[in-house]
């Protein structure tokens, strides 16, 4: 004896159901989350946009190649104080097929890092395409650079000791271009988010110690500088 017609359709309402309260549900979180993240923005004086596709694109390593980021959502860019003086950052959650698997906090430095570097938690399963070189095991993480002379040049002790501090839900903390990046679990807080900011200031010092012929004035980076120019216009 089959099943009758009516329990497929009463399976099938449920499954829609179920669906269509999941869709909600992360609409919702997102919703918060986009709240949030603008309050803290208007708190600090800093900037906000909803979204952003371009941005991402400054970086190819560490999170942003891990997860394939297609566009960054809830993006804050200003600049924060260290020991150094101010630098200027970015935050935004990364979006790769409608999810958002983490968000990436960035601190400028003055200067290109002459050698990529990735610290990646031995706990995450960092593996993907085009990985740098395994360098080995640095305190907590792992090194990962292309260039292993040069790289070995920059992990000292002392940065060794601030990665170990970044905490066990960053999955990796990276050397790229002018920036030290970091990304986060997705469900961090400004308070977390704030922390972080501090600890890869810190990173940002020992990669990068000001000068005297520094010019100390905060820009948000080449991307929004492009945007301030009429080149780019962030959706939001």
């Amino acid at each position: 004896m089959g099943i009758p017609a009516w329990i497929w359709f009463v399976v099938a309402a449920v499954a829609l159901v179920a669906g269509l309260g999941l869709l909600a549900a992360d609409r919702a979180k997102e919703g918060s989350r986009n709240r949030e993240r603008m309050r803290w923005a208007e708190l600090r004086g800093w900037q906000f946009v909803e979204e952003d596709d371009r941005l991402p694109r400054q970086w190819s390593g560490g999170a942003i190649g891990y997860f394939g980021a297609q566009a960054a959502v809830n993006v804050v860019a200003g600049s924060t104080f260290t020991s150094d003086g101010r630098r200027p950052v970015f935050i935004f959650d990364i979006e790769t097929e409608g999810q958002i698997p983490a968000v990436v906090v960035a601190v400028r430095c003055n200067r290109v890092h002459e050698v990529p570097l990735e610290m990646w938690l031995s706990s995450v399963p960092f593996q993907r395409q085009d990985m740098p070189e395994m360098l080995g095991p640095i305190g907590q993480r792992y090194a990962f650079a292309d260039d292993s002379e040069g790289a070995r040049k920059v992990i000292t002790q002392e940065l060794v000791d601030a990665a170990d501090s970044l905490g066990g839900d960053v999955g990796v903390a990276w050397l790229e271009n002018e920036w030290v990046l970091a990304s986060v679990a997705p469900n961090a807080g400004p308070s977390r988010l704030e922390r972080l900011l501090r600890d890869l200031g810190e990173i940002a010092d020992i990669v990068d110690p000001f000068d005297e012929e520094y010019n100390n004035t905060p820009t948000p980076g080449r991307h929004w500088q492009a945007e301030e120019a009429g080149d780019i216009e962030p959706k939001g």
